[in-house]
């Protein structure tokens, strides 16, 4: 038969492995989290490239006399300046830190659109070791810093 001081302890040991339970719970919870927005700057950057490859791919199939940039996201899809398809972007992305496509929209100075910046005001993870083509994003501490546009340049 238990006495009550024994059953106590158990009480007590009980307590103590649903708080380290707990604990274990929270803490991959928040690793998960971690990792969830590293995958979704490795996407942005990725994205970001397809706009940047985008934007240049207008640029170089313009005509002459023709704009040199598309005056809306949707041209990039479908190139209205020539008579068969010509597209240059295969989708228009969302942005995976926001989730939305709410990019901001980088004006040429001679009209049209030049580039994209995500909307995100939040600090990244990687602040270093990026790849040569986004060398100008070390140091940045916001998302909306890291400009994709063409030529790619430091636009903020």
């Amino acid at each position: 038969m238990q006495t009550g001081r024994q059953g106590g302890f158990s009480y007590v040991g009980l307590l103590m492995v649903i708080a380290l339970l707990g604990l274990s719970a929270a803490a991959t919870a928040s690793l998960g989290a971690v990792a969830q927005r590293r995958d979704a700057e490795d996407e942005l950057l990725f994205i970001g490239e397809q706009f940047r490859r985008a934007f240049q791919s207008y640029y170089q199939a313009t005509p002459n006399g023709q704009p040199r940039y598309p005056p809306h996201l949707q041209d990039l899809l479908h190139d209205p300046r020539f008579a068969a398809p010509r597209r240059h972007l295969r989708q228009l992305y969302a942005d995976p830190i926001t989730g939305r496509e709410d990019w901001v929209l980088l004006m040429a100075p001679e009209s049209g659109i030049m580039g994209v910046r995500s909307a995100s005001d939040a600090r990244p993870i990687k602040l270093a070791q990026f790849p040569p083509a986004f060398a100008s994003f070390e140091g940045q501490t916001k998302y909306s810093q890291w400009v994709f546009s063409h030529p790619m340049c430091c636009l903020k």
